[in-house]
């Protein structure tokens, strides 16, 4: 089976491109971590006018991978998944504004300090929240908050099928990274010389940059598979898959880029930090794996 966008998905893959590659995100995000939302929620105002907010609701999966891929891709902070993915089909409505959810197994919410709504997961409820103290994560650009879960709210929605799609949608998210931190590795080894030669040039980067190559592509059928039939398998498998090759990614990224990579002055430390949070966020790859096993097993 060959799977290709449609045109409308293309020119929707293109326009959002379009308009976060003229957006700064990087300083937006970095303005995030620092406490200073407004640039964030002024581009969040601009995605939710192309529609992002209605995706889960309104479009297929596929057209929800498309959105959050290119997320992934531009770093762009605030709780998208929470907000796009997960809450929507949860409430069975469109959530206007900012707003977030402390996901099942879990008891902070992504950016509960700046969202309008907050919700807590358990699974078989969906209860408001209240938000307390932050937490440090390694992406300084998510604030993760205590909540306190209240009452539980009346919810039109389905919560196995949100929770797949939040799951979808992080995927999706770290292919987009992913993608970012090979085209900045394949653009900076062509750049920077050692011995006189682009460093580029040596078999054994080649090789490795050819292994992420490999690992995105090999994640990409998985994800879009998940999007056409999301099923608990198939979102995990897509989950598992593109955290391994993201993950790969930003390790592969960071050594090529030697010592200038590790500093949180350049810009390869957006993605690289985002991709370690988003590889346990929403499902860890351990849980992930048990959940595939556990579907194949029952199915046995």
């Amino acid at each position: 089976m060959r799977f290709e966008l449609t045109t409308d998905q293309r020119d929707f893959a293109a326009s959002l491109d379009a308009l976060l590659s003229a957006a700064d995100t990087v300083a937006a995000a970095r303005s995030w971590a620092a406490g200073d939302h407004a640039p964030g929620l002024a581009l969040w105002e601009r995605l939710a006018e192309q529609g992002l907010t209605m995706l889960a609701t309104e479009a297929t999966p596929v057209e929800l991978c498309v959105a959050f891929e290119a997320l992934g891709r531009h770093a762009v902070p605030g709780p998208w998944v929470e907000a796009a993915a997960y809450l929507p089909v949860a409430l069975g409505r469109e959530v206007e504004g900012v707003a977030t959810v402390a996901a099942p197994g879990t008891t902070t919410a992504l950016d509960a300090d700046v969202a309008a709504e907050v919700y807590a997961a358990d699974g078989s409820a969906l209860r408001s929240a209240t938000a307390g103290a932050v937490e440090a994560s390694v992406d300084r650009a998510r604030h993760l908050v205590e909540v306190t879960p209240g009452d539980p709210v009346e919810a039109g929605g389905d919560l196995a099928a949100a929770y797949d799609l939040a799951v979808l949608a992080t995927a999706a998210q770290l292919l987009g990274a992913g993608e970012r931190v090979l085209a900045d590795a394949v653009t900076y080894v062509k750049q920077r010389k050692q011995f006189g030669r682009e460093i580029g040039s040596y078999q054994a980067i080649k090789h490795k940059l050819a292994d992420i190559r490999i690992a995105l592509d090999f994640a990409r059928p998985l994800v879009y598979g998940a999007a056409l039939d999301p099923t608990p398998r198939s979102v995990s498998a897509a989950k598992v898959a593109c955290a391994d090759a993201a993950y790969l990614a930003s390790r592969t990224g960071l050594q090529v880029h030697g010592a200038i990579g590790y500093t949180q002055e350049f810009d390869l430390s957006v993605w690289i930090t985002k991709i370690r949070a988003l590889v346990t966020a929403w499902g860890t790859p351990a849980a992930h794996r048990a959940r595939i096993l556990d579907s194949l097993v029952g199915s046995a």
